[in-house]
């Protein structure tokens, strides 16, 4: 009895060559588009991470400009002189490493003393009728000076008051300090001559914007609310690997570029910048 054997082929040499060959190329075709899936992700992930620090610290650099007295925004050099923004330079753009100016208390402006009695901190308006005919007892209607007083106290990490505050009149850039508050009056601790006008502003901290380290952008506050003085050793940080800080002042606008880096390897870096315009 005979059986029918059946042979089936297999591939040979040259076959199996040739699809080890045509694996080799689709499966490096598919590792390069891989990679270049994955590098897009990375770019993209640290584009919108540098983005989004960028606008962030921008907006709360906004923020804090737009309490600024106008007059007392001043440039910072490398040596830490001060120039007026609205001078000319005296030195090249690369000298100058940030910003200083004297805010007034929005915090206590701003805020309410209860749902009850909604009266702020404090008005900026003056009395002058009813104030004393010396101008060193400042009636101000509608203030709850003792709100300001505790506002400051929680805001400052040096624990300072209302006494340590001081008062401006528009167009006027004399501080005048105050000694004390009692209901809604303010009283100045100079009593020498003074023009006393219906608006006022209350600033009881300067603040300075400086970039440090090789790139670390430090908001220094809680130091003396007057023209031109030194800033103290209170700071934060603001934002890391900054590259560009660059700022100019017409007027009261103030105008600023900020430029932060995100490295996302060795040679390969992500710049994103910002600018904004403050009134």
């Amino acid at each position: 009895m005979h059986k029918n054997i059946k042979f089936s082929y297999a591939f040979t040499m040259l076959e199996l060559i040739f699809v080890i060959i045509i694996l080799g190329i689709v499966s490096s075709i598919g590792a390069e588009i891989i990679a270049k899936v994955y590098e897009s992700y990375i770019i993209q992930r640290a584009h919108h991470k540098a983005s989004l620090k960028t606008e962030l610290a921008a907006l709360q650099i906004a923020n804090r400009l737009r309490y600024a007295i106008p007059g007392t925004v001043y440039r910072i050099k490398n040596d830490n002189s001060l120039e007026i923004t609205d001078s000319a330079l005296t030195g090249a753009g690369n000298e100058y490493i940030g910003l200083q100016w004297i805010g007034y208390d929005g915090d206590s402006f701003e805020a309410v003393t209860s749902n009850t009695d909604r009266r702020p901190g404090w008005t900026g308006f003056a009395d002058v009728k009813n104030s004393s005919t010396d101008k060193t007892h400042i009636k101000t209607q509608g203030s709850n000076l003792s709100l300001t007083n505790t506002i400051i106290g929680n805001l400052s990490p040096a624990g300072k008051s209302i006494s340590d505050a001081y008062i401006y009149f528009p167009s006027n850039l004399t501080p005048y300090a105050i000694a004390s508050q009692s209901g809604d009056i303010i009283t100045l601790n100079d009593a020498s001559s003074k023009i006393i006008m219906e608006h006022y502003k209350l600033a009881w901290s300067s603040y300075a914007l400086v970039v440090e380290n090789g790139g670390d952008l430090n908001l220094y506050y809680d130091f003396q609310a007057t023209p031109n003085t030194a800033r103290g050793n209170t700071k934060q940080l603001l934002l890391k690997h900054v590259k560009t800080f660059k700022f100019k002042g017409e007027g009261r606008t103030i105008r600023f570029k900020l430029c932060v880096e995100e490295n996302i390897g060795d040679d390969f870096n992500i710049t994103s910048c910002k600018e904004k315009a403050v009134f």
